[in-house]
């Protein structure tokens, strides 16, 4: 069985468990084993390494802002509006096949704005030109979503699904655990507040299936099993996100989320 079969069985199996008490640890080796396939999943491989050809661009200015969205959304025309850099847009789908970057001037700071492809839902798993483009997006200081009004909320929802599998967290600060793998004396595990959605059981377990049995754990925030998973893996990006929808007439309307600060 490849990687991508035991990936789907998982979030088979995590979908038809019922969450409760009495499957809170099944859950949490689930989506402990669901995180490690995905990061085999996104290891580069020798037969990608010459594949990457327009997507190294060096990184520039005061911050780095992706477009990020599905094809003829409007990320080339955005581009071309908003700094000297001129996209191709055309009515059909997938007309930027590379990085191309612009740079936005405002109040004496340099943004480099990087049109990417567009991605489609699979980009994680490699479908299209998908890893070059989240690659690419990891590497930014800020993402700017494009939606169609007409199918904003569905585009919306599978692109952060996307995003959210390869460890890109928009809109999210880092777990406040401390994690601290050890050479030997055990888990040694605390709190300074009281949890409500992880356990030192279900710590120990995650922590087993990793292959780790030495460690000193201190959660400092009420966080979730995932955001623990997510501290153990360590290579989790955290970023803001604009919403930005084209509606009729090409006209852009810009969705900030609360908690929203660039």
């Amino acid at each position: 069985m490849g990687i991508l079969e035991k990936i789907a069985e998982i979030e088979r199996e995590i979908a038809r468990t019922q969450k409760n008490k009495a499957t809170e640890y099944h859950l949490g080796l689930l989506k402990a084993k669901l995180a490690k396939y995905r990061a085999q999943l996104l290891e580069p491989s020798k037969s990608a390494a010459n594949k990457g050809e327009g997507f190294d661009v060096m990184k520039s200015g005061d911050a780095r802002v992706a477009l990020i969205g599905f094809p003829s959304v409007g990320k080339s025309t955005f581009l071309s509006l908003m700094t000297s850099t001129a996209s191709e847009a055309a009515s059909y789908e997938f007309t930027t096949l590379t990085c191309i970057p612009g740079v936005i001037e405002y109040k004496g700071a340099n943004i480099q704005l990087l049109d990417l492809p567009g991605i489609i839902e699979g980009a994680a798993q490699g479908k299209g030109r998908g890893r070059q483009v989240i690659a690419v997006a990891r590497t930014s200081d800020v993402v700017i979503m494009m939606l169609d009004a007409t199918k904003g909320e569905v585009q919306r929802s599978l692109l952060e699904k996307e995003l959210e599998s390869v460890g890109i967290r928009l809109n999210k600060t880092k777990p406040n655990i401390y994690f601290k793998p050890k050479k030997g004396g055990g888990i040694s595990f605390n709190s300074t507040v009281p949890l409500t959605q992880c356990s030192e059981k279900l710590v120990q377990l995650i922590l087993h299936e990793y292959k780790m049995f030495n460690a000193e754990v201190l959660f400092r925030e009420d966080c979730s099993p995932d955001d623990f998973i997510d501290v153990i893996v360590g290579n989790r990006v955290y970023m803001n996100c604009l919403y930005v929808s084209r509606g009729i007439e090409h006209k852009y309307f810009f969705l900030v989320e609360l908690g929203f600060n660039l």
